[in-house]
């Protein structure tokens, strides 16, 4: 599934969220960070708030873009754990987000470990003693 977004003056955040009660892995991926038509020469910092190990809330930059020097930012597919939220820290934008959300089955899941395992037991060589 692709996911987009777009931040602004007036929308400084978007919420990715799943259901809790859904029992499958959620991957969300960011590709690029760009900025769209209408922005200014200013710096545009994007923040990704999510929570840490403790349960605590983290905000990170992963992208700082002005229209005179950067305005796009590949991110190379940036995997993060849902719920996250993207929030404009700094600048008025417009920003545009893009990625893509993939759901993984938990049942699924396992099952190709079952058979991965499997594969690669038939694919390793016998052990052979060592030469003294």
């Amino acid at each position: 599934l692709l996911l987009g977004c777009e931040l602004t003056s007036s929308t400084k955040s978007y919420t990715f969220q799943v259901d809790e009660e859904d029992d499958s892995d959620h991957i969300l991926a960011l590709s690029v960070v760009c900025l769209t038509d209408g922005a200014k020469d200013e710096c545009n910092v994007v923040e990704v708030v999510g929570r840490n190990h403790e349960n605590q809330e983290i905000a990170v930059p992963v992208a700082n873009l002005k229209l005179s020097c950067q305005p796009l930012l590949s991110l190379d597919n940036f995997k993060l754990q849902p719920p996250v939220t993207f929030r404009l820290a700094a600048g008025s934008g417009p920003v545009h987000l893009a990625g893509w959300h993939r759901i993984m089955h938990r049942e699924d899941a396992s099952l190709e470990d079952d058979d991965l395992s499997e594969e690669d037991e038939e694919d390793l060589p016998p052990i052979k003693p060592a030469k003294k």
